[in-house]
């Protein structure tokens, strides 16, 4: 990389991570702020579905936006909304106004803004970023992210427990500040290159964006064996706190464990990949986590003491940047340039909806059979993954073709 790119590529992670790092915060905020005011399980779904489905109704759009305008600008717009609705949010709560009905709204626009700025985010490091570097790039963005998944809840409880709520809402503020000040001011990017074409109708687009996945058939099986993984991951991702309360106990301090062995496992796991960059096909490196992702789910489901169960979820999150980093880096290498915003929105999209998917049939089940059964079962599934995504011709050519 030359002296500029790794410039802008700093620049451009260090204000992401910002803006990430006062979002998070909030969010945590908003959802403690809930359960402790209103100890309903009814608001908590509907704080869920506020918080996943505008970004699941929105991404197809904003993956037709990355690809029709300036993804830098489309960024920091995205990122400016959120703000200023945590700004509204903020002032409102300095006069007294403490509605649930106002944090709700909070989490749908900060869904509907990370649907638009997700696929904007993924489409424009490759602009920044050579094609033989964007493995070790993702990797050690996704270590970051997981420090900042570390970290957020920690801050967020300590800050409400000595500041008020409006508090932590303008910190929200201030950090999207600086990331869009960054972005704006000192990340210059290469123009990209569109096509010679009329500018189509929106919906065009995103037909022809549909279209170009259709006849690209290692995409398809991609964003199928992706949304598979996804549903049968949905328990490992949210019944393991339930299933800790029930097996080892419901005291608080073992919830927080598994979070921070996850999380601390998610930054050994993108240290590795970014620095070992994994197989030179990274197709295989994706099918040997899927299958490590399988065992380790197992392994949750098994577990005899708390202990162990604490040391799998750790190696489980050393994993998941080894299956999430070779995905984006084959997409971001393969797909045109034109269509990289579409094609990211729909993997996101899918990702989005197949774990609330999963849940809706595991969340009931696991009232009526034992969560280790459950793991156990969707572990071996997942395990079985790892044979479609290595005996796939057409996924194994498009990793070949991957530089680096």
């Amino acid at each position: 990389m030359t002296i500029n790119q790794k410039k802008n590529t700093i620049l451009f992670l260090t204000g992401q991570v910002l803006s990430l790092f006062g979002s998070m915060v909030v969010q945590y905020a908003i959802l403690w702020h809930i359960t402790l005011k209103t100890q309903s399980g009814s608001m908590m779904t509907v704080f869920t579905v506020a918080g996943f489905l505008p970004m699941f109704l929105i991404s197809p759009f904003g993956g037709v936006w990355a690809d029709r305008f300036n993804r830098k600008h489309l960024i920091n717009a995205a990122d400016g909304s959120i703000a200023l609705v945590s700004l509204l949010a903020a002032v409102l709560l300095v006069f007294g106004i403490d509605s649930a009905v106002i944090l709700l709204l909070c989490s749908a626009v900060r869904s509907f803004g990370q649907g638009v700025q997700m696929p904007a985010v993924g489409a424009f490091v490759p602009q920044i970023v050579p094609a033989e570097h964007l493995t070790r790039i993702n990797g050690i963005q996704s270590s970051i992210q997981s420090f900042v998944a570390l970290s957020a809840p920690v801050v967020s409880g300590a800050l409400m427990s000595v500041a008020p709520l409006q508090t932590l809402f303008f910190l929200d503020v201030l950090t999207a500040a600086i990331g869009i000040s960054i972005l704006f001011f000192f990340v210059k990017t290469p123009a990209v290159l569109k096509s010679d074409r009329k500018k189509p109708e929106y919906f065009r687009d995103l037909k022809n964006g549909i279209r170009y996945i259709r006849e690209h058939g290692y995409i398809v099986l991609l964003l199928t064996l992706s949304a598979i993984f996804m549903f049968f991951a949905s328990p490992a991702m949210l019944l393991t706190p339930l299933q800790v309360a029930r097996n080892f106990g419901d005291d608080a301090w073992r919830l927080a464990a598994i979070e921070v062995t996850f999380s601390v496992g998610m930054m050994a796991g993108g240290v590795l990949i970014g620095v070992w960059g994994g197989f030179k096909n990274r197709v295989i490196t994706l099918s040997l986590s899927c299958a490590l992702f399988g065992i380790e789910t197992i392994g949750l489901g098994v577990a005899p003491d708390f202990l162990i169960y604490c040391v799998v979820m750790a190696v489980m999150g050393i994993s998941m940047p080894m299956y999430n980093t070779p995905v984006m880096v084959l997409l971001q290498t393969t797909v045109d340039p034109d269509f990289m915003g579409r094609v990211l929105s729909v993997i996101m999209m899918l990702n989005s909806v197949m774990i609330p998917v999963g849940m809706l049939i595991f969340g009931p089940l696991s009232d009526r059979i034992s969560i280790d059964v459950i793991l156990i079962g969707t572990g071996i599934i997942m395990a079985l993954l790892c044979i479609p995504y290595a005996a796939s011709k057409s996924l194994r050519n498009a990793g070949r073709s991957i530089p680096g």
